[in-house]
């Protein structure tokens, strides 16, 4: 296999901010000489997590909550940015504890995935979280999300469900069932 080489950033500048995001323009020079400029969400250096809980009775706890990109509510599992000196375990507990009110005594790391990668450099680590206790603790959401309870043994009914289309929940899905299954 030929070793591919990065190309050389000639120059980047900010060309568009927002209240959250900022797009960088990058110049870029291939190494066969080629020259291109290409857009991207200039690295904020923040990772995120997304956690798979589930329940002793083989129950699936998802959240509901508004998404402005879809305009409209979807079905996907607890997640968030992982803060300052925090670790993705510890993000984990307390995105659970925010956002089901749950925290977890066990957190078993699937991957770590990104999303679109030629536009976004965020890095997203996906958990199953077992061993589930109450605790609740305040979260940043505007207003309190639904939580949904999916059995186990229905989730390629899951798969299927209009709401459910998220492909950060979908693969967390389908790695939590490839690591129960092979217990």
């Amino acid at each position: 296999m030929k070793k591919l080489i990065a190309p050389e950033i000639l120059s980047s500048e900010v060309v568009a901010k927002s209240r959250l995001f900022q797009i960088e323009s990058l110049e870029l020079r291939f190494s066969n000489g080629e020259e291109r400029t290409y857009e991207r969400m200039k690295p904020s250096g923040r990772s995120a997590v997304m956690i798979v809980p589930v329940t002793e009775s083989g129950d699936l706890l998802l959240v509901r909550e508004y998404a402005a990109g879809t305009e409209r509510y979807e079905l996907g599992f607890p997640k968030g940015l992982v803060d300052l000196g925090e670790t993705a375990l510890e993000a984990a507990n307390r995105e659970l504890k925010e956002e089901i009110g749950f925290g977890a005594n066990q957190l078993i790391p699937l991957k770590e995935v990104v999303l679109a990668p030629s536009y976004f450099s965020s890095k997203m680590t996906l958990l199953l979280a077992e061993d589930l206790y109450p605790e609740k603790l305040e979260g940043d959401e505007p207003e309190p999300l639904e939580l949904v309870r999916w059995p186990v043994a229905q989730a390629e009914e899951l798969i299927t469900h209009v709401d459910f289309g998220e492909a950060r929940s979908i693969t967390a899905l389908m790695l939590a069932l490839k690591h129960l299954a092979a217990r």
